[in-house]
């Protein structure tokens, strides 16, 4: 399953996500919320934008190399997914826009072309 070593490799990010707001909140002494704190904020979205974009990708992903993608399609698109959610989460620590951007671009092209695939695997 090459999905499944996608999925690990996300996983430790989101560790590393969530590791990085805990230590804000200690540094800041801040248990709830982000108290206005902008640091903490863009660590706060960063970790949710993380959850909000990598299971859905990891289930079209799942579902595209269950239904038998060649190898190769399987490869890229789970490449894309982690430069994306890696370029996210060093662009909102770093405040850089044009990798944000880019970050985006990487994370809605894996999922745009993953679900146009599924639809074609269903029609044709």
């Amino acid at each position: 399953m090459i999905v499944s070593t996608f999925a690990a490799i996300l996983a430790i990010l989101y560790i590393q996500l969530s590791f990085r707001v805990i230590k804000l909140r200690r540094a800041k002494r801040i248990s709830l919320g982000d108290g206005g704190d902008k640091s903490l904020q863009a660590a706060i979205r960063t970790h949710a934008n993380f959850i909000e974009y990598v299971p859905f990708s990891l289930i079209l992903l799942f579902l595209l190399e269950y239904q038998g993608l060649p190898s190769h399609y399987c490869y890229i698109l789970g490449a894309m997914l982690v430069a994306g959610r890696f370029c996210h989460s060093y662009a909102l620590a770093d405040n850089l826009m044009k990798l944000r951007v880019l970050a985006m671009m990487l994370t809605f092209i894996t999922i745009l072309i993953s679900a146009v695939m599924l639809l074609v695997t269903q029609v044709f």
